[in-house]
């Protein structure tokens, strides 16, 4: 059965954030380097984005590659910077068709000359495009991300173009990677660990968490449906009482 029949259109969540974790231990599984992990979840990543569309998901973010990855082995790194490039290049008329705008967060700079420019080059193309908002984390790490946010209001502070009384949430958002997005409603992570992983640690603050033991390689669109059925049997409270919902 499909479980897509199960959902109800009318309670999606808005913005979908997803950590794609076990490419490596899939490898491992099948005796292979942990580099055809990756390359086999790249499969994932689009029927993701294909069943993200077809719902009617308006938001979509990936964590692609965080500031810690750049730790990794040399080859590893390479090979996710390789698959990268190639996926742009592969799927930007599949994004055109789809109407879905490619957005990125992160510290961007410190990507390889190559994938920056490709990168750049298909979030103009796509810029147009309403029907979801596709979202790669790469280089990203949300402590990063705070810090940095911290440091430019204090600029602002001291420079007298922000009072320090003025300072409130939608102060903080202005200066976050992500102030062209919503606050996550579902974040899904795969492969069984239950992390943030320094992930959104702001934009997560009232997201329902969804933790599944599949592998990313294995993911599905079926898998997806199954993370949207059990958020929509949850009562999202926002710090209220269920009486005060009702």
């Amino acid at each position: 059965m499909d479980l897509k029949e199960n959902i109800h259109l009318k309670t999606l969540p808005e913005h979908i954030a997803i950590i794609m974790d076990g490419n490596g231990r899939w490898a491992k599984q099948k005796g292979m380097l942990r580099a055809v992990g990756h390359e086999n979840g790249t499969k994932a990543v689009r029927e993701t984005i294909e069943a993200s569309a077809e719902l009617g998901i308006k938001y979509l973010t990936l964590y692609a590659f965080s500031t810690e990855n750049w730790n990794r082995p040399k080859l590893e790194v390479q090979t996710l910077m390789r698959l990268l490039v190639t996926s742009l290049k592969k799927e930007i008329k599949t994004l055109q068709q789809n109407n879905i705008k490619l957005n990125a967060i992160g510290n961007l700079k410190t990507l390889p000359t190559k994938v920056f420019k490709e990168l750049s080059e298909v979030i103009e193309v796509t810029k147009n495009n309403n029907r979801l908002t596709l979202t790669l984390a790469l280089s990203y790490g949300s402590r990063e991300e705070i810090l940095n946010t911290v440091k430019e209001i204090s600029f602002k502070v001291k420079k007298n173009i922000i009072s320090p009384d003025k300072i409130d949430e939608s102060i903080i958002n202005e200066h976050l990677y992500t102030q062209n997005l919503p606050d996550v409603d579902l974040l899904i992570r795969t492969s069984g660990e239950q992390r943030i992983s320094n992930f959104l640690l702001w934009q997560i603050a009232y997201a329902e968490l969804y933790f599944t033991n599949t592998l990313w390689p294995d993911f599905t669109k079926q898998h997806l449906y199954e993370a949207i059925i059990e958020y929509q049997k949850r009562e999202r409270r926002f710090g209220k009482t269920s009486e005060q919902l009702s």
